[in-house]
């Protein structure tokens, strides 16, 4: 039970359009709505650049973002993801670039007062980062077979530790998923509820009739602005951890490392 002004209040998911079939629940909630906001702003900033079939020769500031994106996200394919061709890792490339925006853009958009942070719910970060593992693996079977399942057992390991060091390479290898989700939704949620808690508690002292207490707020003014800056460098680093994190498990499900 969330009450009311409690730090987890801005998590509340909201159904805006409710919306049941049978015993099943398809409610259109706030969630969705920043997602969809989310995918908009970035396909208006995208069509805007390249409506003319391309950028102008002399980028503005928006032209200069969208580069500014794409490169970095084909520097790190390139880096992190060897022994194939430019062709075959340009495969790739548009998925990467395609979550790292998504992703950015929700991350930064949750920074906004009253809006609703989407990477903030465990189930939305754990399902992109399940489908995304899926399709490593996939792609780790069509690239190598069967002999993909060399991945789960290191080389000169004794016969008899064999089934042990199996079971425990599956698992890790299966946690990756798990804690690919969690890692995003944990400092998203952890960081905006400290924001929350201080802000309150600096609103609280703010508006009290006591010189004393105006005097003693801009301690903790100055560290909720000091961690509203960090919190602003998280969105953009988890955005990027995530990324390379994929681009990680990506090279070794293809070269087996």
């Amino acid at each position: 039970m969330i009450t009311p002004n409690s730090p987890l209040e801005q998590f509340a998911i909201i159904p805006l359009i409710p919306m049941n079939i049978g015993n099943l629940y398809f409610s259109f909630t706030n969630s969705s709505l920043f997602m969809l906001l989310t995918l908009s702003l970035v396909l208006l900033l995208v069509h805007f650049v390249t409506k003319n079939g391309g950028g102008n020769l002399v980028p503005n500031a928006w032209q200069s973002l969208v580069e500014l994106i794409y490169d970095f996200v084909l520097n790190l394919v390139n880096e992190q993801i060897g022994g194939l061709s430019g062709n075959v890792k340009q495969k790739f490339f548009p998925c990467i670039l395609v979550t790292f925006t998504f992703l950015l853009f929700c991350n930064l958009q949750g920074m906004i007062p009253y809006s609703f942070t989407v990477t903030s719910h465990f189930l939305i970060t754990l399902g992109l980062s399940f489908s995304i593992f899926i399709g490593i693996t996939i792609v780790g079977f069509q690239r190598n077979g069967l002999h993909f399942l060399s991945l789960l057992l290191p080389a000169g390991v004794p016969l008899p530790l064999a089934p042990f060091l199996v079971l425990l390479e599956l698992i890790s290898y299966c946690f990756r998923a798990l804690s690919l989700g969690i890692r995003l939704f944990a400092n998203m949620m952890a960081g905006h509820s400290l924001v929350k808690i201080l802000s309150g508690f600096a609103w609280t002292m703010l508006c009290m009739n006591d010189i004393l207490y105006f005097i003693g707020d801009l301690g903790p003014l100055f560290i909720v602005l000091a961690l509203t800056g960090l919190e602003l460098g998280v969105a953009i680093l988890q955005a990027y951890v995530f990324t390379i994190l994929i681009c990680i498990y990506l090279n070794d499900a293809i070269n087996l490392h």
